[in-house]
C-alpha cells in the first residue's frame, strides 16, 4: 500500500511536470506576441470565486487555470511560436534539445521537478499513515493519536496546497473521512451501542454542517445574479473625487458597509474592478486595492452575515443579531480608521484616472441602456432586501437562517425569470446560469472542515485542548486575539470551528466577550497578511501583488488597525457595559422594594451591585471567570 502511494505520486508528479512544460513553452510564444490571456483568466476566475468569506487560495487555481488556457491555445499559436521565436532570435523550445532550452524556461523546469519531489513525498507518506491507521487493534487502543494524526497531516496539506499543488477540497473531505472512520472503527464503535452513538453524533453534526452549506449555497448564488446584472455599478458610480485621501477613505467606507451585508471576497472583487475605472496607475491601485482588503475584512466582522467565520458563529447560535453589530461596529471601525489614519498623511495629491469605457452589463446593442439600468436595479435591489431580510426572517418566525436565504433565492430566481422570458440571448442572466457559476470547491471545502471538527468534538479532543489552554493562557482575551493572529497564516474556518468546539455555551452563554472577540479577531486578523483572507488572495490575483509588497507596505498599518479594535472593544466594555447594568439594577430594585420598610435592603442592592459591575470590568479586563459574578447577580435578584 505504501508502494503504491508513492509510485501514485510519481506518476502524478511526471504527469504534472509533461503538462507544465507545454505551458511554459506556449506562455513564452505569448509573451513574445505580447499578449496576456493569463491577465484577463486572473480576473474571470478571480471574479467567479464567490465564498462567503472563506480563504480561497485563488493563486492555486488561476495558475492551474492558466495551464489549462495556454494547453488549450497551443495547437492555435504553434506557428505564431515559432515565427514570433525567429524574430526574437530564441530557438523553437519543443524541438530544440535540452540544451538549448532558454535558462529561464529550463530554472522553471527545475523548480517543477523538486515541486514533483515534494508531492511524491507527501502523497506516500500520506498512505503510509493511512495504512498504519487501519489496524483495528492500534486504532483501539490510540484513539485519540490516530484522530490527532489525522488531523495535523489533513491540516498540513491544506496549508502547503500551494506547495504540494493539491486541491485543498480533496484534502478536507479525505481528513473528514478519515477522522470519522477512525470513530467507527474504534473500540467505542464495535459494540452495538458505541456504533449506534457514532451515527447518531454524525447525523447531528451533518445536520448542522447542512444548514451553513445551504446557507453559503443561496448567498452565494444572489450576490452572483446581482454581479451579472451589473447590480454593483450603483454604487460604485457614485465616487467622483480624484483626491487621493479623500479617495483613500471613500473606498473604504463604501467597501465597509458593502461587505457587512455581502462578503467579503465579493466585495474586493467589486470594489477592486472599480479602481480600475478611477485609477490609471498600477502602483497606485496595488496600494489602494489593499486598503480594500482591509476594509472588507473589517466590514465582515461585526454582522452575521458579513464574514464566513461570524455567519458560522450566529448559525451556531453563540452570537446574536443586534447585539454582535451593536458590541462590534465600533471595533471594526476602529480597525479600518487605525489602518487609514496611518497611510493618510503619505497620500497627498491626486490620482491620474484612465480613459472610460462604455458601461452596460450586455453586449446587445439593440437593447437601450434605461433598459439595462432598469434591471440591473431591480435586481439590486431584490438581492440586496433578500440578504438583509435573513435576520429578521430567523428573528420573527425563529426558523434556520438558511430558510431565509433560500427564500430570497427563491424570490429572486423568479423574477429573473419572469424579466428574461422569451430572450435566449439572457440566458446567462438567469439564476440558473448563476448557480453553475458559484464556487462549488470552497463549499464541499466547508463541508470537510466543519465534519472534521465535529468527530473532534464528539471525541472529547476539543474539550481537552480547552482544558489545556485554561490552564496554560491567563486570559481567554489572549486566545481570540492568537486566533486573529493565526488566521493571518492559516485558514480561520477550521480555527473557528475548533473554537466552537472547545467551549460550549453553558459555560460561555450567548453574546459573551468570548464568542465576540473571537468574531472580531478572525474576521479581521488576516488583513495582515495577503494570504490570510481570501479577500487578500484576489487581490493578488487581479492586481499581481506579490507576498513581499504586502508586508512592507500593509502588514504594519493592518496590524495596527487589528489591536486599536481591541482597544476599543475594551474601553466599550469597561465604561458601557456597566453603566447598561447599572440601569438594569436600579429597575429592578425599584419594583420589590421600598424606602420606608427596606431602606436597608436597598443600600446593600446598591453596593453590591457596584461591586459586581466592577468585578464585571476586571473580568473583560483580565480575563476573569464571570461565572460567579453572575450566579451571584441571580442570587441577589431572588432575594
Amino acid at each position: 500500500m505504501v508502494l503504491a502511494g508513492f509510485v501514485g505520486g510519481g506518476i502524478a508528479a511526471r504527469s504534472g511536470e509533461a503538462s507544465f512544460g507545454r505551458c511554459m513553452r506556449t506562455r513564452h510564444a505569448c509573451e513574445l506576441s505580447q499578449r496576456s490571456p493569463g491577465r484577463r483568466l486572473c480576473q474571470y476566475s478571480t471574479r467567479r470565486v464567490s465564498g462567503v468569506g472563506q480563504k480561497v487560495s485563488t493563486h492555486g487555481a488561476l495558475a492551474r487555470g492558466r495551464t489549462q488556457l495556454c494547453m488549450k491555445e497551443s495547437s492555435g499559436t504553434e506557428e505564431k511560436t515559432k515565427s514570433s521565436a525567429a524574430e526574437n532570435g530564441v530557438p523553437d523550445a519543443g524541438a530544440s534539445s535540452h540544451g538549448d532550452v532558454p535558462a529561464a524556461l529550463q530554472e522553471a523546469r527545475d523548480q517543477s521537478r523538486i515541486s514533483d519531489l515534494v508531492r511524491t513525498i507527501g502523497v506516500g507518506l500520506f498512505v503510509s499513515i493511512v495504512a498504519a491507521l487501519v489496524q483495528h487493534d492500534w486504532i483501539s487502543d490510540h484513539e485519540s493519536v490516530a484522530l490527532w494524526a489525522v488531523f495535523v497531516v489533513g491540516y498540513a496539506g491544506i496549508i502547503l496546497e500551494e506547495i504540494l499543488d493539491f486541491n485543498k477540497t480533496g484534502v478536507a473531505l479525505l481528513m473528514s473521512v478519515g477522522v470519522w472512520a477512525i470513530l467507527g472503527t474504534a473500540a467505542g464503535g464495535q459494540t452495538a451501542e458505541g456504533h449506534a452513538l457514532v451515527l447518531a453524533n454524525l447525523n447531528h453534526a451533518l445536520s448542522e454542517v447542512s444548514e451553513i452549506i445551504y446557507f453559503l449555497v443561496g448567498a452565494m448564488t444572489i450576490v452572483e445574479i446581482v454581479d451579472a446584472h451589473n447590480g454593483f455599478k450603483l454604487v460604485t458610480d457614485l465616487i467622483r473625487t480624484n483626491s487621493r485621501q479623500a479617495l483613500l477613505w471613500v473606498i473604504g467606507l463604501i467597501t465597509f458597509f458593502m461587505s457587512s451585508m455581502l462578503d467579503n471576497l465579493t466585495s474586493t472583487i467589486v470594489m477592486v474592478s472599480l479602481l480600475r475605472k478611477l485609477i490609471k496607475d498600477p502602483e497606485e491601485r496595488k496600494l489602494f486595492g489593499s486598503v480594500v482588503v482591509i476594509a472588507a475584512n473589517a466590514g465582515g466582522a461585526w454582522t452575521p452575515i458579513g464574514d464566513v467565520t461570524t455567519t458560522m458563529l450566529w448559525m451556531n447560535g453563540n452570537i446574536s443579531t443586534l447585539t454582535t453589530m451593536r458590541d462590534l461596529l465600533l471595533p471594526s471601525l476602529a480597525c479600518m480608521g487605525g489602518a487609514l489614519a496611518y497611510l493618510t498623511p503619505s497620500m497627498s495629491g491626486k490620482v491620474e484616472k484612465p480613459t472610460r469605457e462604455p458601461s452596460g452589463f450586455t453586449d446587445d446593442e439593440s437593447e437601450t441602456p434605461l433598459d439595462l439600468d432598469t434591471r440591473g436595479k431591480l435586481v439590486f435591489a431584490v438581492g440586496l432586501s433578500a440578504l438583509i431580510s435573513v435576520p429578521i426572517f430567523k428573528t420573527v418566525t425563529g426558523l434556520p437562517p438558511f430558510l431565509g436565504m433560500i427564500s430570497g433565492l427563491g424570490t429572486l430566481w423568479l423574477i429573473t425569470d419572469v424579466i428574461h422570458a422569451g430572450d435566449e440571448s439572457k440566458q446567462n442572466l438567469r439564476a440558473s446560469a448563476a448557480l453553475a457559476r458559484i464556487d462549488v470547491a470552497g463549499t464541499l471545502f466547508f463541508l470537510g472542515i466543519l465534519l472534521t471538527v465535529a468527530g473532534l468534538q464528539s471525541a472529547g479532543l476539543l474539550q481537552e485542548l480547552a482544558v489545556y489552554l485554561d490552564s496554560h493562557v491567563p486570559s481567554r482575551e489572549l486566545i481570540a486575539m492568537a486566533i486573529g493572529l493565526l488566521s493571518a497564516v492559516v485558514d480561520n474556518v477550521p480555527l473557528v470551528a475548533a473554537t466552537m468546539g472547545m467551549y460550549n455555551l453553558n459555560d460561555f452563554p450567548v453574546d459573551s466577550a468570548l464568542w465576540q472577540l473571537i468574531a472580531y479577531s478572525a474576521g479581521v486578523g488576516g488583513s495582515i497578511l495577503v494570504i490570510g483572507s481570501a479577500a487578500g488572495v484576489a487581490l493578488m490575483g487581479m492586481e499581481k501583488v506579490d507576498f513581499m509588497w504586502y508586508v512592507k507596505k500593509i502588514s504594519v498599518p493592518a496590524a495596527i488597525g487589528f489591536f486599536a479594535g481591541f482597544g476599543v472593544y475594551a474601553l466599550q466594555s469597561a465604561f458601557i457595559a456597566p453603566r447598561s447594568q447599572h440601569r438594569k439594577l436600579r429597575a429592578s430594585a425599584k419594583a420589590p422594594l421600598s424606602i420606608s420598610n427596606c431602606a436597608h435592603l436597598r443600600v446593600r442592592y446598591c453596593l453590591v451591585a457596584v461591586a459586581l459591575s466592577t468585578r464585571s470590568t476586571s473580568a473583560r479586563l483580565f480575563g476573569l471567570s464571570q461565572n460567579q459574578s453572575s450566579a451571584d447577580m441571580r442570587n441577589i435578584r431572588s432575594t
